[in-house]
């Protein structure tokens, strides 16, 4: 049975390796915290004079060098001076050289958003009149390439690490203070330790690269890195590298002097003490991502970022502390039921604890309904949401699993299993050919493994004459040796079938194991989650977006992807309305394939909802003036506020969808 586990445990952990890869390599390049929200000049706009300097509005604060904003003229060379300025809130400029040509310039920026993450693009503007540009613009995205990759990768072994590292001594701690002197429990709290320190070593060499150009060259360059070292997440990342310090030595006491302490009431005081200094280190660990990421930036920061610290040791204690329970079923001799009922109820209250600060999380993060859909955001939570449904799903059938094991620690199979090791070997046989005769289908497993465990004794026995009727000698000892090893081999398979013997504990083993698969990929959508720009964040840009554009030009532009779900059903609607304001507007509906052309559709209808004062729908049908172009004349806005705007798309006789998204008009 044994023989069988363990082909299949290394084929799922392959196949969730797989998965978490692939969800890994979808989350590159990640996905910017800061939105550029308007700018001066605008972006493709015709201006008489050449401007003095070009100011940049972002949605969020972020961190700009010189060189950070480079304007370009239209043969490619720089016409900036280089050194940047915070002109109000969350606005920055650069100034210009003078005696500019006319022309068409291009404005190419690189930032850090206030959450760590790099911000990167262009546009364009011109003076006296648009001409041809020679500029162009890497279609790469910041944070991308093989530095943002590593990066990537060393941020979910991170996550990982920290996980093992916390969790796992914690199992042992609160849980089962006898798998201390377990090496298999030893091993993967120490392998938490050593991801944790290397993952955070290779950000901190990768930070500089990954924010900046993005080259592999740059991985080493000192003077980065001392950049690198000035900023909020390198402070974060020394930070985490001073605790993993103390991490360190937690980790020797915990399985070097707690382990050869015999006095019950010092080893409780040293309990006490290691849980006190282990919390302390945990919790400083988490401090560090919540000081440098989402938690840090956005609303009542002063609130979430604790709420952050909670939410991570939860994680870490229910997930690490279910890997320590896996090794422990997997590779321990044996672990007591009392230390599996303790973890479960420990994991209640983990879960517990995940639920209240993931919905604050949630809601601080989402900002709306239409932002579980409506952004990425919002659907990656979907699916976390629904991996950790079905991880507590299995997790209600280990605790059935464990409930049995404890209301019977010793099942029928493993008392057969020890009382064949008693039996001698020519009883057993006589015994075996008798009940051979008699024996019925529910004994015959019982009797297979009386006959394993006497060919087990067998053997020992002949071992044990070989190496007494074997002379002492330089040879002999070699023998003598082998035989040790051979009956030391012996005596580790049949404390693996008396294990696998007990049906319970190998109940509990798989349904642990699929546990751990689960909780493997909602480590992975957890990591890509926190690299994805948070809904609030990204409908308050667009909001942001089109007042700017309204402001300037009188008119709002609203861009709505749709996709009717039937052959070439998918495309953009573009809604324009001329003057956005209260009262009478006219406007104009444009509906075009992915690639930009003109769609030709059969019917196009928009509405508009003030859910906030309970106006709308009001329904609009334009009328078709030409391929992908409908326009309406006198459309009224009764009163100012954030207008949801739906446009139902029929692309055939079958074929239709309605998508919406809002906007403030007035």
């Amino acid at each position: 049975m044994s023989q069988t586990i363990a082909p299949r445990v290394r084929t799922l952990l392959l196949l969730l390796l797989a998965v978490t890869g692939a969800l890994l390599a979808g989350s590159a390049p990640v996905s910017a915290h800061a939105a550029l929200t308007a700018s001066d000049p605008q972006q493709g706009s015709v201006v008489k004079e050449a401007p003095a300097q070009v100011s940049l509005t972002f949605s969020e604060g972020v961190a700009m060098s010189d060189g950070s904003v480079r304007v370009l003229d239209p043969k490619g060379k720089r016409v900036d001076t280089g050194k940047t300025s915070e002109q109000g809130t969350n606005t920055y400029s650069v100034k210009l050289h003078s005696g500019l040509p006319d022309g068409t310039f291009t404005v190419t920026y690189q930032v850090v958003s206030a959450d760590s993450h790099p911000v990167s693009g262009a546009f364009t503007f011109s003076i006296g009149a648009p001409s041809t540009t020679s500029v162009s613009v890497s279609d790469q995205e910041a944070g991308g390439g093989v530095v943002g990759g590593l990066y990537g990768f060393a941020r979910y072994l991170s996550y990982a690490g920290f996980i093992l590292l916390v969790g796992g001594a914690a199992f042992v701690l609160a849980c089962w203070q006898r798998g201390t002197g377990e090496r298999s429990v030893q091993r993967l709290v120490v392998s938490g330790w050593l991801a944790l320190t290397g993952a955070t070593l290779a950000m901190l060499l990768l930070r500089g690269s990954y924010t900046g150009s993005g080259k592999v060259g740059d991985i080493f360059d000192l003077t980065l890195l001392s950049d690198v070292l000035q900023t909020k997440t390198g402070a974060a990342l020394v930070s985490r590298l001073l605790l993993l310090a103390a991490g360190a030595l937690f980790i020797a006491v915990l399985f070097g002097a707690y382990e050869k302490r015999e006095d019950d009431e010092e080893k409780g005081d040293l309990t006490f003490g290691l849980a006190i200094g282990g919390f302390v280190v945990a919790a400083g660990l988490a401090a560090t991502w919540a000081m440098a990421e989402h938690a840090s930036t956005g609303i009542q920061t002063g609130i979430s970022m604790p709420v952050d610290v909670l939410h991570l040791l939860a994680v870490a204690v229910w997930l690490g502390g279910l890997s320590t329970l896996l090794v422990a079923l997997y590779r321990a001799p044996s672990i007591e039921p009392a230390a599996v009922r303790r973890f479960s109820r420990i994991a209640f209250g983990s879960v517990a604890v995940l639920a209240a600060t993931g919905i604050y999380q949630s809601w601080r993060q989402l900002g709306s309904w239409s932002a579980f859909t409506g952004t990425s955001y919002g659907q990656l939570l979907l699916v976390k949401i629904g991996l950790v449904v079905v991880l507590v799903g299995i997790a209600w059938i280990s605790r059935r699993w464990t409930a049995r094991l404890s209301q019977a620690p010793a099942t029928k199979a493993v008392k057969a299993a020890k009382t064949s090791a008693a039996t001698p070997v020519k009883a057993t046989a006589k015994t075996s050919a008798k009940a051979s005769a008699k024996a019925s289908v529910k004994t015959s497993a019982a009797t297979s493994e009386k006959s394993k465990e006497s060919e087990d004794e067998d053997r020992e026995a002949e071992d044990e004459k070989e190496s007494a009727a074997t002379p002492a000698g330089g040879g002999d000892g070699k023998r003598a040796t082998q035989l040790a090893r051979q009956r030391a081999a012996v005596a580790t398979a049949r404390d693996k079938r008396l294990r696998d013997a007990d049906p319970l504990r190998s109940g509990l083993r798989r349904s642990v194991l699929a546990e751990a698969g689960v909780a493997v990929v909602l480590l992975a959508v957890t990591t890509v989650l926190t690299s994805t720009e948070p809904g609030r964040t990204v409908e308050e840009a667009e909001a942001a977006t089109a007042a700017s554009s309204q402001e300037a030009t009188g008119a709002l532009a609203v861009d709505i992807p749709f996709d009717t779900g039937g052959k070439d059903g998918k495309g953009l609607a573009r809604v324009e309305i001329d003057p956005a304001r209260v009262g009478g507007n006219d406007m104009h509906v444009y509906v075009q394939r992915p690639n930009g052309k003109a769609f030709d559709i059969p019917e196009v209808k928009v509405s508009f909802t003030l859910k906030a004062k309970d106006i709308g729908p009001l329904p609009v049908v334009p009328d078709r003036i030409a391929t992908g172009h409908w326009t309406a004349s006198g459309v009224q806005i009764p009163m100012a506020g954030n207008w949801a705007i739906a446009v139902t798309v029929r692309t055939s006789d079958i074929d239709q969808v309605t998508v919406d998204k809002n906007a403030q008009i007035g």
